[in-house]
Protein backbone atom coordinates (compact mmCIF):
# COMPACT_ATOMS: atom_id res chain seq x y z
CA UNK A 1 0.00 0.00 0.00
CA UNK A 2 1.14 2.76 -1.13
CA UNK A 3 0.53 6.48 0.93
CA UNK A 4 0.32 9.58 -0.88
CA UNK A 5 2.74 12.62 0.05
CA UNK A 6 1.34 15.97 0.26
CA UNK A 7 3.49 19.19 0.69
CA UNK A 8 1.46 22.72 0.28
CA UNK A 9 -1.13 20.81 -1.67
CA UNK A 10 1.23 18.93 -4.27
CA UNK A 11 1.29 15.75 -4.50
CA UNK A 12 4.10 12.99 -4.40
CA UNK A 13 7.60 14.27 -6.69
CA UNK A 14 6.94 17.70 -6.30
CA UNK A 15 6.45 17.63 -2.89
CA UNK A 16 10.15 15.58 -2.97
CA UNK A 17 11.49 18.09 -4.73
CA UNK A 18 10.02 20.68 -2.21
CA UNK A 19 11.58 19.25 0.62
CA UNK A 20 14.45 18.19 -1.07
CA UNK A 21 15.16 21.39 -2.73
CA UNK A 22 13.46 23.69 -0.18
CA UNK A 23 16.15 25.82 0.59
CA UNK A 24 18.48 25.96 -2.14
CA UNK A 25 17.40 29.44 -2.95
CA UNK A 26 18.63 30.95 -0.02
CA UNK A 27 21.72 28.44 0.58
CA UNK A 28 22.82 28.40 -3.45
CA UNK A 29 23.29 31.75 -5.19
CA UNK A 30 23.70 31.88 -9.46
CA UNK A 31 27.47 30.87 -10.61
CA UNK A 32 27.96 33.24 -13.47
CA UNK A 33 31.18 31.60 -13.84
CA UNK A 34 32.50 28.63 -16.38
CA UNK A 35 33.79 26.00 -15.33
CA UNK A 36 37.16 26.47 -15.76
CA UNK A 37 37.19 29.71 -13.98
CA UNK A 38 36.00 27.70 -10.83
CA UNK A 39 38.59 25.76 -11.19
CA UNK A 40 41.15 27.98 -11.59
CA UNK A 41 39.88 30.02 -8.51
CA UNK A 42 38.77 26.99 -6.39
CA UNK A 43 35.23 27.81 -6.39
CA UNK A 44 33.68 24.15 -8.20
CA UNK A 45 31.81 23.46 -4.89
CA UNK A 46 30.10 26.69 -6.01
CA UNK A 47 29.90 26.15 -9.70
CA UNK A 48 28.48 22.63 -8.82
CA UNK A 49 25.97 23.42 -6.33
CA UNK A 50 24.79 26.61 -8.55
CA UNK A 51 24.60 23.57 -11.82
CA UNK A 52 22.16 21.35 -9.50
CA UNK A 53 20.56 23.79 -8.58
CA UNK A 54 19.49 24.64 -12.03
CA UNK A 55 18.82 21.13 -12.71
CA UNK A 56 16.42 20.73 -9.88
CA UNK A 57 14.84 24.12 -11.11
CA UNK A 58 14.12 23.32 -14.76
CA UNK A 59 12.57 20.03 -13.08
CA UNK A 60 10.52 22.21 -10.73
CA UNK A 61 9.40 24.36 -13.63
CA UNK A 62 8.55 20.88 -15.25
CA UNK A 63 6.21 19.61 -12.60
CA UNK A 64 4.45 23.02 -11.88
CA UNK A 65 3.42 22.97 -15.44
CA UNK A 66 2.14 19.36 -15.06
CA UNK A 67 0.63 20.19 -11.72
CA UNK A 68 -1.06 23.82 -13.33
CA UNK A 69 -2.10 22.56 -16.86
CA UNK A 70 -6.09 21.83 -16.68
CA UNK A 71 -8.80 21.88 -18.77
CA UNK A 72 -6.47 24.06 -21.80
CA UNK A 73 -5.09 25.93 -19.02
CA UNK A 74 -2.19 26.67 -16.89
CA UNK A 75 -2.85 28.02 -13.98
CA UNK A 76 -1.15 31.25 -12.91
CA UNK A 77 0.04 29.87 -9.74
CA UNK A 78 2.70 27.35 -11.06
CA UNK A 79 4.97 30.55 -11.25
CA UNK A 80 4.49 30.96 -7.79
CA UNK A 81 5.39 27.48 -6.77
CA UNK A 82 8.46 27.55 -8.28
CA UNK A 83 9.23 30.93 -7.46
CA UNK A 84 9.29 29.87 -3.92
CA UNK A 85 11.62 27.35 -4.32
CA UNK A 86 14.50 29.07 -6.57
CA UNK A 87 13.18 33.07 -6.64
CA UNK A 88 13.25 34.80 -9.82
CA UNK A 89 17.07 35.08 -10.68
CA UNK A 90 17.53 31.59 -10.89
CA UNK A 91 14.07 30.89 -12.39
CA UNK A 92 14.25 33.28 -15.03
CA UNK A 93 18.41 31.80 -15.31
CA UNK A 94 16.81 28.80 -16.51
CA UNK A 95 14.27 29.79 -18.82
CA UNK A 96 16.61 32.54 -20.70
CA UNK A 97 18.70 29.47 -21.55
CA UNK A 98 16.07 27.01 -22.34
CA UNK A 99 14.73 29.58 -24.94
CA UNK A 100 18.05 30.29 -26.05
CA UNK A 101 18.72 26.86 -26.74
CA UNK A 102 15.46 26.61 -28.56
CA UNK A 103 16.37 29.32 -30.96
CA UNK A 104 14.61 27.56 -33.96
CA UNK A 105 11.69 26.52 -32.10
CA UNK A 106 8.27 28.63 -33.26
CA UNK A 107 5.98 27.88 -30.87
CA UNK A 108 8.24 30.29 -28.59
CA UNK A 109 6.94 34.10 -28.59
CA UNK A 110 9.23 36.94 -30.56
CA UNK A 111 8.74 38.86 -26.82
CA UNK A 112 10.20 35.74 -25.00
CA UNK A 113 12.85 35.26 -27.33
CA UNK A 114 14.29 39.15 -27.64
CA UNK A 115 14.49 39.09 -23.78
CA UNK A 116 15.71 35.83 -23.19
CA UNK A 117 18.61 37.86 -25.67
CA UNK A 118 19.20 40.12 -22.96
CA UNK A 119 19.91 37.34 -20.53
CA UNK A 120 24.02 36.54 -20.40
CA UNK A 121 23.54 32.50 -20.12
CA UNK A 122 27.16 31.31 -19.30
CA UNK A 123 28.58 29.06 -21.71
CA UNK A 124 29.09 25.80 -20.06
CA UNK A 125 31.07 23.61 -22.35
CA UNK A 126 31.98 19.75 -21.60
CA UNK A 127 35.09 18.00 -22.53
CA UNK A 128 33.37 16.08 -25.51
CA UNK A 129 32.54 19.20 -27.88
CA UNK A 130 28.50 19.29 -25.81
CA UNK A 131 27.54 22.05 -23.75
CA UNK A 132 26.32 21.34 -20.30
CA UNK A 133 23.67 23.81 -20.22
CA UNK A 134 21.08 21.34 -22.12
CA UNK A 135 21.23 19.19 -19.13
CA UNK A 136 18.85 22.14 -17.65
CA UNK A 137 16.67 22.98 -20.48
CA UNK A 138 13.25 22.81 -19.80
CA UNK A 139 11.81 20.06 -22.13
CA UNK A 140 10.02 17.61 -20.59
CA UNK A 141 6.61 19.60 -21.11
CA UNK A 142 5.03 21.40 -24.05
CA UNK A 143 7.42 24.20 -25.73
CA UNK A 144 4.26 26.43 -25.72
CA UNK A 145 3.25 25.73 -22.21
CA UNK A 146 7.58 26.48 -21.23
CA UNK A 147 6.15 29.57 -23.17
CA UNK A 148 3.28 30.47 -21.35
CA UNK A 149 5.55 29.77 -18.03
CA UNK A 150 7.83 32.43 -18.93
CA UNK A 151 5.68 34.75 -20.00
CA UNK A 152 3.68 34.57 -16.45
CA UNK A 153 7.10 34.30 -14.64
CA UNK A 154 8.08 37.46 -16.52
CA UNK A 155 4.82 39.79 -16.26
CA UNK A 156 5.20 38.57 -12.28
CA UNK A 157 8.62 39.86 -12.05
CA UNK A 158 7.47 43.27 -13.29
CA UNK A 159 4.96 43.48 -11.02
CA UNK A 160 7.29 42.75 -8.19
CA UNK A 161 10.18 45.78 -9.62
CA UNK A 162 7.14 48.02 -10.06
CA UNK A 163 5.77 47.51 -6.16
CA UNK A 164 9.23 48.27 -5.07
CA UNK A 165 10.60 51.23 -4.31
CA UNK A 166 13.90 52.17 -6.35
CA UNK A 167 16.93 53.28 -3.98
CA UNK A 168 16.84 56.86 -5.70
CA UNK A 169 12.79 57.02 -4.03
CA UNK A 170 14.06 55.84 -1.06
CA UNK A 171 17.00 58.40 -0.37
CA UNK A 172 14.35 61.31 -1.51
CA UNK A 173 11.77 60.02 0.64
CA UNK A 174 14.25 59.67 3.65
CA UNK A 175 16.13 62.97 2.69
CA UNK A 176 12.31 64.92 2.17
CA UNK A 177 11.45 63.05 6.11
CA UNK A 178 14.97 64.38 7.20
CA UNK A 179 14.36 67.95 5.71
CA UNK A 180 10.83 68.21 7.32
CA UNK A 181 12.24 67.40 10.35
CA UNK A 182 15.05 69.76 10.63
CA UNK A 183 12.47 72.27 9.45
CA UNK A 184 10.30 71.33 12.44
CA UNK A 185 13.00 71.84 14.95
CA UNK A 186 14.25 75.17 13.47
CA UNK A 187 10.90 76.69 13.54
CA UNK A 188 10.53 75.46 17.33
CA UNK A 189 14.20 77.15 17.89
CA UNK A 190 13.10 80.01 16.37
CA UNK A 191 9.50 80.41 18.51
CA UNK A 192 12.09 80.07 22.07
Amino acid sequence: MSRSFSFCGCQNRTAFLILKWRDLRDQTPLYHHTGSYAQEHGELDRYHASYQANIACKEAIEQAIADNYRDNRLNTACVDQVLEQFGYERMLYVLANTVQQKEQDGRISHGNRAWAKTVPVTPAPDGFGGDRNRYFIVDKCNTGLMDLFLTQARKAYALGQEKRPSVREGLNKNAGQQAGTDRAEHKKAQER
